[in-house]
C-alpha cells in the first residue's frame, strides 16, 4: 500500500508539502498541488484517515445521541441527520444510552478523545455546567433547552392544546393525561398544555395524570390503575404515541369501545401510528424535518458559519384518525 512518502517522492517535494495539499493548509504552488494530484492518482494513494484526524483533531464524524433507540421517534430522527451528514461528506455515529446519565457521559468522553467534530443531543442529562465544557460543537433536538446552545424542538405545550381541544370539542367529559418522566422539559410543556384547558373544570383533579414515562408497558399498567379509580374517563391525551398504545391495548382488553366509549390521542406521529387498529389520532411532529434541520445546523457550527437563529420551534399538525370520534 503506498505511502504518503512514495506520494512525496514521485512528487519531487517533500512530505510536508503532500500533507499540505492533502488538509488544504497553508501555501503551496498550483504547479506543486497538481504534481502532488498525479502522484496520488498514479499511486492510487488513500490517506490514512486515523492520522489526518490526529493532525486536523478532526474525523468528520458527528454523533446523534438518543435516550431509547426502541421509539421510532428516534429511528426517523436518525435516517433524516444521517441523510444530511452524507451529504456534506460527514460520518454519523448513532449512540443509545438507555437514559442513562453515566452511559451517556462515557459516550461523550470516549467520542471526544476520538476528535468527533460535533453532538446532536436528543437527551436531557447532561447540567448546563456540563454542557459549557464540552468544547465541542453541540446541537440539542427534542429534548433540551440551554440559552447557549442551538435547540430544535416543536411547540409542545401548543401541541398539548391542540389535542386536549380535540377531544373537548369531541364531547369527552373527563379527560385524563398519560405524561411523560418528570423534569424533562418536553413532558413539562406537554403536561403543561393539557392542564392549561382543564385545570379549571369541576371534573378536573391532579389525580387525572399520571407517569408513564414515554414507555407503552409502564403507560399501561399506569392507566390500568387509573380506570380502576375512574371508570368514567371518556378522553384520553397521552404524551407520546408508545403510551397512546398502552391505553389503546388496555381499552381492548378490557372491552371498552375505542372511540365510541373513549377517544385517544398520542403526540408524535411516528408510523406506527397508523399500523395499530383503530389507528392512532395523534399531534404529529416535523420529526424528519427537526433531523434534517439539526444536522445541518451542526455543520455550520462545526465549519463556524453564522447562525441565524438559536432556537427554532417547529409547527405540529393534528391527525384524527380512528381513536376519536370525527375522523379526517
Amino acid at each position: 500500500m503506498p505511502t504518503i512518502r512514495d506520494v512525496s517522492k514521485l512528487a519531487g517535494v517533500s512530505v510536508a508539502t503532500v500533507s499540505r495539499v492533502l488538509n488544504q493548509k497553508g501555501y503551496v504552488h498550483k504547479d506543486t498541488v497538481q504534481k502532488v494530484h498525479e502522484a496520488i492518482e498514479m499511486l492510487q494513494y488513500t490517506p490514512n484517515d486515523i492520522a489526518r484526524s490526529l493532525s486536523k483533531k478532526s474525523s468528520k464524524t458527528i454523533a446523534l445521541i438518543v435516550p431509547d433507540i426502541t421509539n421510532p421517534f428516534f429511528n426517523e430522527l436518525a435516517l433524516a441527520v444521517e441523510k444530511v451528514t452524507q451529504m456534506y461528506g460527514y460520518t454519523t455515529i448513532l449512540c443509545n444510552t438507555n437514559d442513562s446519565p453515566a452511559v451517556e457521559r462515557q459516550y461523550i468522553q470516549t467520542l471526544k478523545q476520538k476528535y468527533i467534530d460535533g453532538f446532536i443531543m436528543a437527551t436531557n442529562t447532561l447540567s448546563s455546567n456540563e454542557i459549557d465544557q464540552l468544547q465541542v460543537p453541540l446541537v440539542a433536538l427534542d429534548r433540551s433547552n440551554f440559552q447557549t446552545v442551538p435547540t430544535i424542538s416543536s411547540k409542545n405545550r401548543e401541541g398539548a392544546r391542540l389535542a386536549v381541544q380535540a377531544l373537548l370539542q369531541q364531547g369527552c367529559t373527563k379527560i385524563m393525561h398519560i405524561r411523560g418522566p418528570k423534569g424533562l422539559w418536553i413532558a413539562e410543556e406537554r403536561c403543561q398544555g393539557y392542564l392549561d384547558l382543564v385545570e379549571d373544570l369541576d371534573w378536573f383533579t391532579p389525580k387525572l395524570i399520571v407517569n408513564g414515562n414515554f414507555q407503552l408497558k409502564e403507560a399501561s399498567e399506569a392507566v390500568n390503575k387509573i380506570f380502576d379509580a375512574h371508570p368514567d374517563i371518556d378522553g384520553i391525551f397521552a404524551g407520546n404515541d408508545l403510551m397512546a398504545i398502552g391505553a389503546l391495548r388496555v381499552m381492548q382488553k378490557r372491552g371498552i369501545c375505542v372511540p365510541d366509549q373513549v377517544q385517544i390521542i398520542g403526540y408524535d406521529g411516528i408510523p406506527l401510528g397508523e399500523m395499530v387498529y383503530p389507528e392512532l389520532s395523534t399531534v404529529a411532529q416535523p420529526i424528519y424535518e427537526m433531523g434534517m434541520l439539526a444536522a445541518r445546523i451542526l455543520i455550520k457550527k462545526i465549519e463556524q458559519q453564522p447562525l441565524e437563529e438559536m432556537n427554532h420551534q417547529m409547527d405540529n399538525e393534528l391527525i384524527q384518525r380512528g381513536t376519536t370520534l370525527h375522523t379526517s
